[in-house]
């Protein structure tokens, strides 16, 4: 069974990197955060709802163009703060803020660069996401897990312009580009090889 001073040490769970700073972080946004941690003692496989606008904003993307988004953070940019999915959609955890003015920005960025972004579901004040639990079964597939788990008491949270510049940048890995010009339609096709 867990202790006191290391609440997610359960051997029979694997480990998902939630550490017992980056719980204390994540159940500082709540406003009973101990009853959330004594929750989390007591099953520490337990998802939660926590509200956005304090600790943290969370920007919700379809998992695949999460992915790339994600893949520019760490190729190319400065890395990201915690990460989750939930089912079919991936978490970024944002700076508190981020919710308000991301929208404002990517209608503000030309039309042709931002065209290949789904719609980025933006959870701020007066928002609440469910939060993956700090520890998952090891059997089974939890439709909620950490791909980075918060680790500190503090982490490092991207503001709303690196999201905006990951999210341009993975709309532009998106779109192929072609040095020809497409296809008449209306054209014949000659098969060549058959010269003599």
């Amino acid at each position: 069974m867990s202790t006191r001073d290391e609440p997610f040490s359960d051997t029979r769970f694997d480990v998902s990197g939630v550490t017992a700073d980056g719980a204390a972080w994540l159940a500082s946004a709540g406003t009973y955060p101990r009853s959330t941690l004594a929750l989390w003692e007591e099953r520490p496989a337990a998802p939660v709802v926590l509200p956005c606008g304090t600790a943290f904003d969370v920007v919700s993307t379809p998992a695949i163009f999460g992915r790339r988004m994600l893949d520019r953070l760490w190729e190319e940019g400065p890395g990201s703060g915690p990460v989750a999915m939930l089912r079919a959609r991936m978490l970024l955890f944002a700076a508190p803020g981020t919710a308000q003015r991301l929208p404002s920005l990517l209608r503000w960025e030309e039309i042709g660069r931002t065209a290949a972004i789904p719609p980025l579901l933006c959870h701020g004040i007066g928002d609440a996401i469910t939060v993956p639990a700090p520890l998952s079964a090891p059997k089974s597939a939890p439709a909620s897990r950490w791909l980075v788990a918060p680790d500190t008491r503090h982490p490092w949270l991207p503001g709303p312009e690196i999201l905006l510049w990951a999210a341009v940048r993975a709309a532009r890995a998106a779109v192929r580009i072609s040095i020809f010009p497409p296809a008449d339609q209306d054209a014949k096709v000659y098969d060549v090889s058959r010269r003599r």
